[in-house]
């Protein structure tokens, strides 16, 4: 599908959205992949340390008060004040007490010390929580929390994707926060030069798109796209756009899965080609590919962008538009997010459902929330309605007048579900050391077996 035809099914996604019911949620696989540089999300080690957290002020006694831990003042802190703003007009004398950590491993370790305990007063009324681990503390500590099925949630107002990670035994517990839908952006004016245009890199293989990254390689020296090899989420992102997991059953799927290998040769192949920069660390990434200037290509969560945005320069040369697939057809992918849970202390559930059914849930004061929590902190919502705000539908100058931010979210309802897994960690690791080996010379069969064998000694089987 052509830039035109990318155009119409945007506009048209949003309230086809709306008609699609929560279904998609997974019940049984557990979710972690990682968001190690995501502004919403600090991602902590596999197993979460047991360092207290800082827990000041954690009691909401007043009766129109609530209590969160949270992370990020620039990011989530000013999303949460935007929905207390919002919830205080029907609610005057509401307070949302916001204890700020300092990264996402915190408020896991607060779950895991109060659990260790069997004390949950230790912890707020609600908690801020990656979306990638919440399914593996819901299964383990299942007392520390609060369902929020009777909350009033407008449940189809989001994609199938985002509501899969908050999504236990059937069950919805987290009020979604931000979008993690996947961009791709490209540097227009580099594509012009070497004769294309956003039409032709929408909606076309990933031979195509090699092809393309030859020639922008040999007549500018940019990259087509970069990622941060020691983190490598561009595997997982690729396979999500295909809708194929690297998971089966519970077990890593790696020798037997051909997507799995098809992806990594194109990854292998843009490696050697001079398409695909492999960067050793997220600073080479950050820094020396992107806003050093050496891609005319991003692919990433869509938090990605402030970091874009840092060459001024560039304005008005980017646009975003759907990734590659093996078949062409356009791909849709995300990678970070989190969302908002109510644990068992909190001695007024009514209040805390009914805030954030009010606000991030898609209610009354959504578009408020959300159109403040954008301006103020760049949090893009994964709730469709909200998105048709005259705030979402302005165009952005640095990407020359595009819509990007409810593209983002119509982009974001239509990302695949696939089965995740607590080892995902453990599978990018040895994932990213066979695309090296292969690179260095081995043979991908062989180095996928032995990926394979060492996430399931590391899984027990």
């Amino acid at each position: 599908m052509k830039r035109k035809a990318l155009s119409i099914f945007l506009a048209s996604a949003m309230s086809l959205s709306l008609l699609a019911g929560c279904g998609g949620a997974a019940d049984t696989a557990s979710t972690t992949t990682d968001n190690t540089a995501d502004n919403t999300a600090e991602a902590p080690a596999q197993d979460a340390a047991t360092e207290a957290a800082p827990t000041a002020d954690v009691a909401s006694e007043g009766e129109h008060e609530l209590s969160v831990y949270a992370w990020d003042k620039n990011f989530n802190i000013p999303a949460l004040e935007a929905a207390e703003k919002a919830y205080q007009t029907v609610d005057p004398d509401f307070k949302l007490n916001i204890v700020e950590q300092s990264a996402s491993s915190d408020v896991e370790n607060a779950i895991t010390l109060a659990a260790s305990s069997g004390d949950y007063s230790q912890l707020p009324d609600i908690v801020l929580f990656q979306d990638h681990y919440i399914q593996n503390y819901v299964t383990n500590y299942p007392d520390a929390w609060l369902d929020l099925e009777d909350a009033g949630i407008n449940w189809s107002d989001f994609g199938a994707e985002k509501l899969s990670y908050s999504t236990v035994g059937g069950k919805h517990y987290g009020a979604p926060v931000d979008n993690g839908t996947s961009i791709f952006a490209y540097r227009t004016d580099v594509l012009e030069e070497c004769g294309y245009t956003i039409d032709d890199v929408t909606g076309i293989t990933w031979d195509e798109w090699l092809e393309i990254g030859r020639v922008v390689k040999e007549k500018t020296g940019k990259y087509l796209v970069s990622m941060d090899h020691n983190g490598d989420d561009l595997p997982y992102m690729m396979m999500q756009a295909e809708g194929q997991s690297q998971w089966k059953d519970g077990e890593p799927n790696f020798v037997n899965n051909d997507t799995l290998k098809q992806v990594l040769n194109v990854i292998i192949t843009g490696a050697k080609d001079g398409v695909i920069y492999l960067c050793n660390d997220w600073s080479e990434y950050t820094d020396t590919s992107i806003i050093g200037d050496q891609v005319a290509g991003v692919f990433n969560g869509n938090w990605i962008i402030p970091t874009m945005q840092q060459v001024s320069e560039n304005s008005g040369k980017w646009a975003i538009t759907t990734a590659p697939t093996l078949s062409g057809k356009e791909g849709y992918a995300a990678n970070g997010g989190s969302s908002l849970y109510v644990t068992s202390n909190c001695s007024k559930p009514e209040l805390a459902k009914a805030f954030l059914a009010y606000t991030f849930g898609g209610g009354e004061g959504a578009m408020a929330t959300y159109d403040d929590a954008l301006r103020n902190g760049g949090v893009i919502t994964c709730c469709i309605s909200a998105s048709k705000s005259s705030v979402y539908q302005e165009g952005v100058d640095f990407f020359n007048g595009q819509s990007i931010y409810a593209d983002i979210v119509a982009m974001g309802a239509n990302v695949p579900v696939v089965e995740q897994n607590d080892f995902h960690y453990s599978a990018r690791t040895q994932i990213q050391a066979a695309i090296t080996n292969v690179i260095n010379g081995s043979d991908l069969d062989t180095e996928l077996q032995n990926a394979e064998d060492q996430v399931r000694f590391e899984m027990g089987l």
